[in-house]
């Protein structure tokens, strides 16, 4: 199974609302959308053999881009009803289970 649809798994059993998968912007992708009480969450998800490689995977040139994709989508979506952005990682090592860290990086 592949990672998405690991962590879009995990993120729906956990009440949360999917908005957009692979989402494509003119400044990058990002893997997930999603929504819950008024968090929106933009969601990078890595596998790797291990919980820290898949970390390691995620560089700051990466996270810069998430965060340009970002505010693209915030744009183009002003239909969006939310509260909070936050910027999530979701790490699935090579049994498929799925770690997410909340708020892995935030725009300064």
């Amino acid at each position: 199974m592949q990672a998405e649809t690991i962590a879009e798994q995990a993120l729906l059993s956990h009440g949360w609302q999917i908005l957009l998968r692979r989402a494509r912007t003119p400044a990058g992708e990002i893997d997930l959308v999603a929504l819950k009480n008024g968090q929106l969450s933009f969601i990078e998800v890595k596998k790797r053999t291990t919980y820290a490689r898949a970390a390691e995977a995620i560089s700051e040139r990466q996270r810069h881009r998430i965060m340009k994709a970002a505010e693209c989508l915030l744009a183009t979506h002003p239909e969006w009803i939310y509260d909070t952005v936050v910027f999530d990682v979701i790490l699935v090592d090579e049994t498929g289970v799925p770690r997410r860290i909340r708020n892995a990086f935030w725009q300064s």
